[in-house]
Protein backbone atom coordinates (compact mmCIF):
# COMPACT_ATOMS: atom_id res chain seq x y z
CA UNK A 1 0.00 0.00 0.00
CA UNK A 2 1.03 3.46 -0.47
CA UNK A 3 -0.02 6.21 2.05
CA UNK A 4 -0.05 8.89 -1.33
CA UNK A 5 -3.24 6.22 -2.79
CA UNK A 6 -5.14 6.26 0.53
CA UNK A 7 -4.89 10.24 0.77
CA UNK A 8 -6.29 10.90 -2.56
CA UNK A 9 -9.08 8.15 -2.05
CA UNK A 10 -9.84 10.09 0.67
CA UNK A 11 -9.46 13.55 -0.75
CA UNK A 12 -11.84 11.95 -3.39
CA UNK A 13 -14.64 11.08 -0.98
CA UNK A 14 -14.10 7.46 -0.82
CA UNK A 15 -14.52 5.06 1.95
CA UNK A 16 -11.14 3.39 3.23
CA UNK A 17 -10.94 -0.26 3.58
CA UNK A 18 -10.38 -2.31 6.71
CA UNK A 19 -7.05 -3.07 5.49
CA UNK A 20 -6.40 0.32 4.58
CA UNK A 21 -6.79 2.07 7.65
CA UNK A 22 -5.13 -1.06 9.81
CA UNK A 23 -2.09 -0.36 7.42
CA UNK A 24 -2.15 3.65 8.17
CA UNK A 25 -2.58 2.80 12.26
CA UNK A 26 0.12 0.76 12.14
CA UNK A 27 2.17 3.36 10.13
CA UNK A 28 1.10 5.42 12.54
CA UNK A 29 2.15 3.74 15.88
CA UNK A 30 5.69 2.70 14.30
CA UNK A 31 6.62 6.21 12.80
CA UNK A 32 6.93 4.63 9.33
CA UNK A 33 4.29 7.45 7.80
CA UNK A 34 5.66 11.14 8.02
CA UNK A 35 3.76 13.48 9.69
CA UNK A 36 2.74 15.46 6.43
CA UNK A 37 1.07 12.39 4.88
CA UNK A 38 -0.97 11.64 8.17
CA UNK A 39 -1.62 15.77 8.61
CA UNK A 40 -2.94 15.24 4.79
CA UNK A 41 -4.96 12.27 5.65
CA UNK A 42 -6.63 14.05 8.73
CA UNK A 43 -7.55 17.09 7.00
CA UNK A 44 -8.86 14.55 3.87
CA UNK A 45 -11.00 13.69 6.82
CA UNK A 46 -12.05 16.68 8.15
CA UNK A 47 -13.33 17.51 4.39
CA UNK A 48 -14.97 14.32 3.59
CA UNK A 49 -15.85 12.77 6.69
CA UNK A 50 -16.14 8.50 6.79
CA UNK A 51 -19.00 6.26 7.12
CA UNK A 52 -20.17 4.66 10.27
CA UNK A 53 -18.09 1.27 9.13
CA UNK A 54 -14.54 3.59 8.54
CA UNK A 55 -15.18 5.37 11.75
CA UNK A 56 -15.52 1.54 14.11
CA UNK A 57 -12.92 0.14 11.96
CA UNK A 58 -10.17 3.17 12.72
CA UNK A 59 -11.83 3.01 16.61
CA UNK A 60 -10.50 -0.52 16.67
CA UNK A 61 -7.37 0.13 15.21
CA UNK A 62 -6.78 3.19 17.43
CA UNK A 63 -7.69 0.94 20.44
CA UNK A 64 -5.18 -2.40 19.15
CA UNK A 65 -2.11 0.17 18.91
CA UNK A 66 -1.18 -0.78 22.18
CA UNK A 67 -2.43 -1.89 25.33
CA UNK A 68 -5.54 -3.42 25.45
CA UNK A 69 -6.87 -4.57 29.10
CA UNK A 70 -8.52 -7.78 30.03
CA UNK A 71 -10.80 -7.80 32.28
CA UNK A 72 -12.46 -11.25 32.22
CA UNK A 73 -10.40 -11.61 35.23
CA UNK A 74 -13.24 -9.57 37.37
CA UNK A 75 -16.33 -10.77 37.67
CA UNK A 76 -19.70 -9.29 36.98
CA UNK A 77 -20.56 -6.65 34.13
CA UNK A 78 -17.60 -4.12 33.81
CA UNK A 79 -18.73 -0.83 33.07
CA UNK A 80 -17.40 2.66 32.20
CA UNK A 81 -19.20 6.04 32.46
CA UNK A 82 -16.65 9.20 30.15
CA UNK A 83 -17.92 12.73 30.30
CA UNK A 84 -16.71 15.25 26.83
CA UNK A 85 -15.34 17.88 29.58
CA UNK A 86 -16.82 20.66 31.80
CA UNK A 87 -16.90 22.91 34.47
CA UNK A 88 -17.29 21.62 38.20
CA UNK A 89 -17.94 18.19 36.51
CA UNK A 90 -16.84 15.55 39.56
CA UNK A 91 -19.58 12.91 38.12
CA UNK A 92 -17.22 9.99 38.16
CA UNK A 93 -16.42 10.78 41.97
CA UNK A 94 -20.65 10.43 43.02
CA UNK A 95 -21.80 8.20 40.08
CA UNK A 96 -19.32 5.85 40.24
CA UNK A 97 -19.75 4.90 43.91
CA UNK A 98 -22.78 4.91 43.50
CA UNK A 99 -22.59 2.21 40.29
CA UNK A 100 -20.55 0.22 41.97
CA UNK A 101 -22.87 -0.07 45.32
CA UNK A 102 -25.40 -1.56 42.98
CA UNK A 103 -23.04 -4.14 42.16
CA UNK A 104 -21.91 -2.29 38.72
CA UNK A 105 -17.56 -3.24 38.14
CA UNK A 106 -15.70 0.08 37.76
CA UNK A 107 -12.73 -0.08 36.42
CA UNK A 108 -11.78 3.02 35.41
CA UNK A 109 -8.80 5.02 33.61
CA UNK A 110 -8.71 8.69 33.75
CA UNK A 111 -6.90 11.72 32.67
CA UNK A 112 -5.34 15.11 34.14
CA UNK A 113 -7.60 17.99 33.45
CA UNK A 114 -6.42 20.94 30.62
CA UNK A 115 -7.37 24.21 29.65
CA UNK A 116 -10.58 24.88 31.87
CA UNK A 117 -12.21 21.53 32.39
CA UNK A 118 -10.98 19.60 35.20
CA UNK A 119 -9.61 16.21 35.60
CA UNK A 120 -10.42 13.23 37.83
CA UNK A 121 -7.03 12.39 38.18
CA UNK A 122 -6.20 16.07 39.98
CA UNK A 123 -9.15 15.46 41.81
CA UNK A 124 -8.30 12.36 43.55
CA UNK A 125 -4.94 13.47 43.92
CA UNK A 126 -6.05 16.19 45.90
CA UNK A 127 -6.72 13.44 48.85
CA UNK A 128 -3.22 13.10 50.70
CA UNK A 129 -1.81 9.70 50.22
CA UNK A 130 -4.17 8.66 47.28
CA UNK A 131 -1.90 6.89 44.36
CA UNK A 132 -2.83 7.40 40.73
CA UNK A 133 -0.46 5.05 39.11
CA UNK A 134 -1.30 1.38 40.32
CA UNK A 135 -0.13 -1.75 39.15
CA UNK A 136 -2.09 -3.68 36.64
CA UNK A 137 -2.80 -6.51 39.11
CA UNK A 138 -3.39 -4.59 42.10
CA UNK A 139 -6.07 -2.18 40.11
CA UNK A 140 -8.05 -5.28 39.48
CA UNK A 141 -7.71 -6.23 42.69
CA UNK A 142 -9.26 -2.96 43.83
CA UNK A 143 -11.95 -3.53 41.71
CA UNK A 144 -12.58 -6.98 42.61
CA UNK A 145 -12.55 -5.80 46.54
CA UNK A 146 -14.48 -2.28 46.24
CA UNK A 147 -16.49 -2.60 43.05
CA UNK A 148 -14.43 0.48 41.86
CA UNK A 149 -11.05 1.71 41.18
CA UNK A 150 -10.15 5.15 38.94
CA UNK A 151 -6.64 5.21 37.94
CA UNK A 152 -4.68 7.47 35.41
CA UNK A 153 -4.10 6.10 32.18
CA UNK A 154 -1.23 4.14 30.88
CA UNK A 155 1.30 5.57 28.97
CA UNK A 156 0.65 2.38 26.40
CA UNK A 157 -2.53 3.03 26.08
CA UNK A 158 -3.67 3.96 22.39
CA UNK A 159 -0.38 5.55 21.16
CA UNK A 160 -2.03 6.14 18.23
CA UNK A 161 -4.46 8.38 19.05
CA UNK A 162 -1.92 10.16 21.38
CA UNK A 163 -0.02 11.16 18.24
CA UNK A 164 -3.06 11.66 15.72
CA UNK A 165 -3.80 14.40 18.72
CA UNK A 166 -1.26 15.84 18.33
CA UNK A 167 -1.19 16.74 14.79
CA UNK A 168 -4.82 17.19 14.90
CA UNK A 169 -4.25 20.00 17.61
CA UNK A 170 -1.79 21.98 14.84
CA UNK A 171 -3.06 21.08 11.47
CA UNK A 172 -7.10 22.72 13.02
CA UNK A 173 -8.41 19.12 12.20
CA UNK A 174 -9.83 18.82 15.96
CA UNK A 175 -13.18 19.38 14.84
CA UNK A 176 -13.87 16.39 12.29
CA UNK A 177 -16.82 14.21 14.18
CA UNK A 178 -15.59 10.66 13.02
CA UNK A 179 -12.16 11.86 14.54
CA UNK A 180 -12.94 12.78 17.73
CA UNK A 181 -15.52 9.60 18.37
CA UNK A 182 -12.42 7.69 17.38
CA UNK A 183 -10.09 8.84 20.10
CA UNK A 184 -12.75 9.08 22.74
CA UNK A 185 -14.11 5.48 21.76
CA UNK A 186 -10.49 4.02 21.09
CA UNK A 187 -9.70 4.66 25.19
CA UNK A 188 -12.65 3.32 26.05
CA UNK A 189 -12.33 0.32 24.54
CA UNK A 190 -8.86 -0.18 25.44
CA UNK A 191 -9.92 0.42 28.69
CA UNK A 192 -12.30 -3.22 28.56
CA UNK A 193 -15.82 -2.45 29.52
CA UNK A 194 -18.53 -4.34 28.47
CA UNK A 195 -20.54 -1.50 29.15
CA UNK A 196 -19.67 2.27 28.33
CA UNK A 197 -22.09 5.34 29.60
CA UNK A 198 -21.31 8.53 27.84
CA UNK A 199 -22.05 12.65 29.08
CA UNK A 200 -21.71 14.65 26.13
CA UNK A 201 -21.81 18.08 27.18
CA UNK A 202 -23.32 20.88 25.19
CA UNK A 203 -23.35 24.92 25.92
CA UNK A 204 -20.94 27.54 26.68
CA UNK A 205 -18.51 25.50 28.83
CA UNK A 206 -18.55 22.45 26.66
CA UNK A 207 -16.43 21.86 23.29
CA UNK A 208 -20.11 20.73 21.88
CA UNK A 209 -21.37 24.16 21.49
CA UNK A 210 -25.07 23.36 19.85
CA UNK A 211 -26.99 20.63 20.97
CA UNK A 212 -27.10 19.37 17.26
CA UNK A 213 -23.40 18.99 17.21
CA UNK A 214 -23.71 17.31 20.40
CA UNK A 215 -26.25 15.21 19.14
CA UNK A 216 -24.38 14.16 16.06
CA UNK A 217 -21.08 13.15 18.34
CA UNK A 218 -23.63 11.25 20.66
CA UNK A 219 -25.19 9.01 17.84
CA UNK A 220 -21.49 8.42 16.38
CA UNK A 221 -20.05 7.06 19.33
CA UNK A 222 -23.01 5.21 20.72
CA UNK A 223 -23.01 3.71 16.98
CA UNK A 224 -19.29 2.96 17.24
CA UNK A 225 -19.57 1.50 20.91
CA UNK A 226 -21.96 -1.19 19.91
CA UNK A 227 -20.42 -1.63 16.62
CA UNK A 228 -17.41 -2.74 18.43
CA UNK A 229 -19.36 -5.19 20.40
CA UNK A 230 -19.63 -2.82 23.51
CA UNK A 231 -23.24 -2.30 24.90
CA UNK A 232 -23.21 1.85 24.52
CA UNK A 233 -25.35 4.68 25.64
CA UNK A 234 -24.97 8.54 26.16
CA UNK A 235 -26.83 11.59 27.47
CA UNK A 236 -26.74 14.70 26.04
CA UNK A 237 -26.29 17.54 29.32
CA UNK A 238 -26.32 21.31 29.95
CA UNK A 239 -23.07 22.97 30.41
CA UNK A 240 -23.62 26.52 30.10
CA UNK A 241 -23.42 26.55 33.94
CA UNK A 242 -21.02 24.59 35.65
CA UNK A 243 -21.91 21.81 37.18
CA UNK A 244 -22.28 22.18 40.93
CA UNK A 245 -21.34 24.72 43.24
CA UNK A 246 -17.87 24.04 43.41
CA UNK A 247 -15.21 24.42 41.23
CA UNK A 248 -11.40 23.73 41.85
CA UNK A 249 -9.94 19.81 42.67
CA UNK A 250 -10.32 19.49 46.88
CA UNK A 251 -13.02 21.72 46.60
CA UNK A 252 -14.91 19.42 44.28
CA UNK A 253 -14.08 16.36 46.43
CA UNK A 254 -16.04 18.31 49.17
CA UNK A 255 -19.09 18.62 46.86
CA UNK A 256 -18.67 14.67 46.13
CA UNK A 257 -18.89 13.78 49.76
CA UNK A 258 -21.85 16.33 49.79
CA UNK A 259 -23.51 14.36 47.00
CA UNK A 260 -23.11 11.02 48.15
CA UNK A 261 -24.41 11.73 51.84
CA UNK A 262 -27.73 13.28 50.10
CA UNK A 263 -27.10 16.88 50.43
CA UNK A 264 -25.64 19.36 48.13
CA UNK A 265 -26.51 20.96 44.53
CA UNK A 266 -29.85 19.15 43.45
CA UNK A 267 -28.51 19.65 39.75
CA UNK A 268 -25.36 17.46 40.37
CA UNK A 269 -27.12 14.60 42.19
CA UNK A 270 -29.87 14.36 39.94
CA UNK A 271 -27.20 14.02 37.23
CA UNK A 272 -25.36 12.03 39.32
CA UNK A 273 -28.32 9.56 39.73
CA UNK A 274 -29.16 8.98 36.08
CA UNK A 275 -25.53 8.40 35.21
CA UNK A 276 -25.11 5.20 37.76
CA UNK A 277 -28.46 4.22 37.10
CA UNK A 278 -27.70 4.17 33.17
CA UNK A 279 -24.41 2.37 34.23
CA UNK A 280 -26.90 -0.32 36.37
CA UNK A 281 -29.14 -0.35 33.27
CA UNK A 282 -26.45 -1.23 30.63
CA UNK A 283 -24.86 -3.55 33.10
CA UNK A 284 -28.55 -5.32 33.35
CA UNK A 285 -28.69 -5.13 36.84
CA UNK A 286 -31.90 -3.38 36.48
CA UNK A 287 -35.25 -3.90 33.88
CA UNK A 288 -35.91 -0.21 33.70
CA UNK A 289 -34.75 3.44 34.31
CA UNK A 290 -37.41 3.77 37.48
CA UNK A 291 -36.00 0.57 39.04
CA UNK A 292 -32.29 1.24 38.38
CA UNK A 293 -33.13 4.92 39.61
CA UNK A 294 -35.05 3.31 43.05
CA UNK A 295 -31.56 1.53 43.13
CA UNK A 296 -29.37 4.40 43.49
CA UNK A 297 -31.31 5.96 45.51
CA UNK A 298 -31.18 3.60 47.83
CA UNK A 299 -26.83 3.43 47.82
CA UNK A 300 -27.66 7.19 49.48
CA UNK A 301 -30.05 6.23 52.00
CA UNK A 302 -27.80 3.49 53.34
CA UNK A 303 -24.87 5.01 53.32
CA UNK A 304 -22.64 2.57 51.13
CA UNK A 305 -22.39 4.59 48.08
CA UNK A 306 -20.22 7.03 50.70
CA UNK A 307 -18.75 4.24 52.11
CA UNK A 308 -17.85 2.53 48.79
CA UNK A 309 -15.82 5.69 47.95
CA UNK A 310 -14.05 5.85 50.94
CA UNK A 311 -12.84 2.46 50.27
CA UNK A 312 -12.03 3.00 46.90
CA UNK A 313 -9.52 5.58 48.31
CA UNK A 314 -8.12 3.58 51.09
CA UNK A 315 -7.29 0.86 48.90
CA UNK A 316 -5.32 3.42 46.34
CA UNK A 317 -3.39 4.62 49.42
CA UNK A 318 -5.19 7.52 50.60
CA UNK A 319 -6.76 8.47 54.32
CA UNK A 320 -10.42 8.62 54.15
CA UNK A 321 -10.76 9.81 57.28
CA UNK A 322 -10.38 13.48 54.97
CA UNK A 323 -13.80 12.48 53.47
CA UNK A 324 -15.30 11.88 57.41
CA UNK A 325 -14.10 15.59 57.57
CA UNK A 326 -13.79 16.92 54.60
CA UNK A 327 -12.21 20.47 55.78
CA UNK A 328 -9.23 18.81 56.11
CA UNK A 329 -8.50 18.80 52.44
CA UNK A 330 -6.07 21.42 50.63
CA UNK A 331 -7.39 25.15 50.53
CA UNK A 332 -5.73 27.77 49.35
CA UNK A 333 -4.53 30.47 51.80
CA UNK A 334 -5.77 33.71 50.36
CA UNK A 335 -9.46 34.03 49.86
CA UNK A 336 -11.42 36.90 48.83
CA UNK A 337 -15.39 37.21 48.91
CA UNK A 338 -17.31 38.38 46.02
CA UNK A 339 -20.81 40.27 46.62
CA UNK A 340 -23.44 40.72 44.23
CA UNK A 341 -23.00 43.94 42.09
CA UNK A 342 -26.59 44.27 42.04
CA UNK A 343 -29.73 43.43 43.34
CA UNK A 344 -31.32 40.42 40.76
CA UNK A 345 -31.37 37.26 39.52
CA UNK A 346 -29.05 35.78 37.87
CA UNK A 347 -29.72 34.96 34.35
CA UNK A 348 -26.91 33.27 33.43
CA UNK A 349 -23.35 32.27 34.23
CA UNK A 350 -21.30 31.12 31.09
CA UNK A 351 -19.39 27.75 32.31
CA UNK A 352 -16.83 28.48 30.35
CA UNK A 353 -15.83 31.77 31.95
CA UNK A 354 -16.20 30.33 34.94
CA UNK A 355 -13.65 27.40 33.96
CA UNK A 356 -11.22 30.54 33.02
CA UNK A 357 -11.41 32.37 36.45
CA UNK A 358 -10.27 29.07 38.24
CA UNK A 359 -7.46 28.51 36.06
CA UNK A 360 -6.74 31.72 36.62
CA UNK A 361 -6.68 30.76 40.49
CA UNK A 362 -4.45 27.86 40.03
CA UNK A 363 -7.26 25.51 39.88
CA UNK A 364 -6.21 24.59 36.09
CA UNK A 365 -3.50 24.06 33.39
CA UNK A 366 -2.41 25.61 30.20
CA UNK A 367 0.13 22.71 29.19
CA UNK A 368 0.48 19.21 30.39
CA UNK A 369 3.39 20.50 32.33
CA UNK A 370 1.87 22.97 34.54
CA UNK A 371 1.75 22.95 38.39
CA UNK A 372 -1.41 23.27 39.60
CA UNK A 373 -2.88 24.23 42.95
CA UNK A 374 -5.00 21.45 44.67
CA UNK A 375 -6.80 24.14 47.32
CA UNK A 376 -7.26 26.81 44.39
CA UNK A 377 -11.10 26.98 43.06
CA UNK A 378 -14.58 29.03 43.55
CA UNK A 379 -17.26 28.27 45.63
CA UNK A 380 -21.00 29.97 44.44
CA UNK A 381 -22.79 30.80 47.03
CA UNK A 382 -25.39 31.81 44.26
CA UNK A 383 -26.23 29.95 40.77
CA UNK A 384 -28.29 30.62 38.00
CA UNK A 385 -32.45 30.88 38.87
CA UNK A 386 -31.16 32.30 42.15
CA UNK A 387 -31.94 36.24 43.43
CA UNK A 388 -29.87 38.34 45.34
CA UNK A 389 -29.60 41.74 46.59
CA UNK A 390 -26.69 43.98 46.34
CA UNK A 391 -23.86 43.46 48.26
CA UNK A 392 -25.05 39.81 49.15
CA UNK A 393 -22.45 36.98 48.74
CA UNK A 394 -22.23 35.55 45.42
CA UNK A 395 -18.55 33.47 45.79
CA UNK A 396 -15.79 32.59 47.75
CA UNK A 397 -12.39 32.31 45.37
CA UNK A 398 -9.55 30.58 47.30
CA UNK A 399 -6.18 31.26 45.39
CA UNK A 400 -2.12 31.33 46.62
CA UNK A 401 -1.98 35.37 46.50
CA UNK A 402 -4.47 38.27 45.83
CA UNK A 403 -3.01 38.97 42.36
CA UNK A 404 -4.75 35.83 41.39
CA UNK A 405 -7.83 36.56 43.08
CA UNK A 406 -8.33 39.96 41.66
CA UNK A 407 -7.81 38.07 38.22
CA UNK A 408 -9.80 35.48 38.77
CA UNK A 409 -12.75 38.11 40.05
CA UNK A 410 -12.43 39.43 37.04
CA UNK A 411 -13.41 36.77 34.72
CA UNK A 412 -16.02 35.24 37.10
CA UNK A 413 -17.59 38.84 36.85
CA UNK A 414 -17.56 38.45 33.22
CA UNK A 415 -19.34 35.26 33.58
CA UNK A 416 -21.78 36.84 35.55
CA UNK A 417 -25.55 38.20 33.97
CA UNK A 418 -28.13 39.75 36.51
CA UNK A 419 -31.84 40.45 35.52
CA UNK A 420 -35.06 41.97 37.39
CA UNK A 421 -37.03 38.71 35.84
CA UNK A 422 -36.46 35.35 37.29
CA UNK A 423 -35.13 33.24 34.34
CA UNK A 424 -36.35 30.36 32.74
CA UNK A 425 -34.26 27.08 34.14
CA UNK A 426 -34.29 24.36 31.47
CA UNK A 427 -33.62 20.69 31.31
CA UNK A 428 -30.17 19.27 32.69
CA UNK A 429 -30.76 16.51 30.74
CA UNK A 430 -31.08 16.91 27.30
CA UNK A 431 -31.73 13.85 25.27
CA UNK A 432 -30.85 9.70 26.23
CA UNK A 433 -29.61 8.07 23.59
CA UNK A 434 -29.63 4.22 23.66
CA UNK A 435 -31.53 4.44 27.27
CA UNK A 436 -35.09 3.49 26.25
Amino acid sequence: MRMYDIIHKKREGGALSPEEIRWFVSGVTEGSIPDYQISALMMAVYFQGMTREETVSLTLEMARSGDMADLSSIPGVKADKHSTGGVGDKTSLIAGPMAAACGVKLAKMSGRGLGHTGGTVDKLESIPGVKMDIPRERFFDIVRETGIAIVGQSGSLCPADKKLYALRDVTATVESLPLIAASIMSKKLASGADAILLDVKTGSGAFMKTQEEARRLAQLMVDTGNGAGRRTAALITDMDMPLGRYIGNALEVREAVEALSGGGDRRLGALCQELAGGMALLAGLAENREEALNQVRGTLADGSALGTLKSMIAAQGGDPAYLDDTSRLPLSPVCVEVPMPESGYIASLNAELCGLAAMELGAGRETKEDAIDYGAGIVLAKTKGEYGEKGEPFARLYAQTQAQCQRGLERLLAALDITKERPSMGPLILERIGLD
